[in-house]
């Protein structure tokens, strides 16, 4: 059984989804620095988790090729 290109082309799409993320939230923080910090800590909680929803049919498509 041979390797899929699948894998490694994968693994860096999400590398990339996660440096994309995390510059998008960091240009956000001198807005978001001004609010009370509870509104603080529910933003960057749901940003933290909202990351994740993208992952699922690139893992699905890893792995078998399909996106559906």
């Amino acid at each position: 059984m041979t390797p899929s290109w699948r894998k490694p082309a994968g693994m860096f799409a999400i590398l990339a989804l996660i440096a994309l993320w995390c510059v998008a939230i960091a240009s956000l923080s001198g807005v978001i620095g001004e609010w009370h910090w509870a509104l603080q800590a529910i933003f960057y909680l749901v940003t933290g988790i909202i990351w994740i929803t993208p992952l699922k049919p690139l893992l699905r498509w890893m792995e078998t090729g399909r996106l559906r």
